[in-house]
């Protein structure tokens, strides 16, 4: 039984704050494919919400979920599962950054070539609607990033957290991430985090940071069979 909406972020999400970008069919939420790719499926989920999953996304469709380990129908393609980390705040310290310029959807293009230079995870063009992104610039290029996107009541999670390669080791994604985490305060939310459990490194950063491990989960992806 869920207790706390990290539990199931996107559901929380989905049925909570961001009931407005939802897509619904039975049981089975989603964001708009070109916003976020995740479903959001309930905890008591049976061949009825797989049914549900494969009338939303179609035939041949590769759906992504994270939580919990599941096991789709016979038929259904396993694409990718891989381990993961739920990252919370447990003291994070937020900071505005003046330098920190706020993105908006004319800015999406160069986000979207930042983000395939760092692929710092998934990144589509309307994502930026789901919360505040900041970013920075030398010489006028977008160098470093990050943002909001699930909203479970109560918290935002810090996404697209990317710094280009030759501008890496000037902390600004540290910056990045205090700037986003001050504006999620200010509205009285805490920010959280996911990441794979193989980034290491960045899991080292965040718990530097002030964040904690929360719990464990996997990143799935499953392809709906044809016919």
């Amino acid at each position: 039984m869920t207790t706390s909406p990290l539990d199931n972020p996107a559901w929380a999400s989905l049925t909570g704050p961001h009931a407005g970008f939802a897509e619904k069919h039975g049981q089975v939420l989603r964001y708009p494919v070109d916003m976020a790719p995740f479903l959001a499926i309930p905890d008591e989920f049976g061949d009825d919400g797989w049914r549900d999953v494969a009338a939303l996304a179609g035939p041949g469709a590769v759906v992504a979920f994270s939580g919990r380990a599941r096991t789709p129908p016979p038929g259904w393609e396993v694409v990718e599962r891989l381990p993961g980390v739920q990252l919370v705040d447990d003291g994070v310290v937020g900071a505005e950054d003046d330098e920190a310029v706020r993105l908006t959807a004319a800015d999406v293009p160069e986000m979207l070539d930042l983000v395939k230079r760092t692929q710092p995870g998934p990144f589509l063009p309307r994502v930026v609607e789901l919360g505040t992104y900041l970013g920075f610039r030398r010489g006028g290029e977008l160098v470093a990033m990050a943002g909001e996107r699930l909203h479970p009541p109560g918290w935002t999670e810090i996404s697209a957290v990317c710094t280009d390669p030759a501008f890496r080791g000037q902390g600004l994604a540290t910056r990045l991430m205090r700037a986003v985490v001050a504006g999620i305060r200010a509205r009285g939310e805490k920010p959280l985090l996911h990441t794979v459990a193989s980034n290491t490194g960045a899991i080292r950063l965040y718990e530097s940071m002030g964040f904690r491990l929360r719990y464990r989960l996997y990143f799935s992806a499953v392809r709906v069979p044809d016919a």
